[in-house]
């Protein structure tokens, strides 16, 4: 089975900041994703 790149608890930490109003452009560039695996 194929590693994901980032932990649980810092995927759910993003999300979380998405739900609280966090822009997700801002969250993309700072955690260094693109935009096809923020919507994973």
């Amino acid at each position: 089975m194929k590693q994901s790149r980032s932990a649980d608890a810092q995927i759910l930490s993003i999300l979380k900041q998405a739900e609280n109003g966090a822009p997700v452009s801002q969250l993309r560039r700072e955690h260094g994703m693109n935009s096809a695996a923020f919507y994973k």
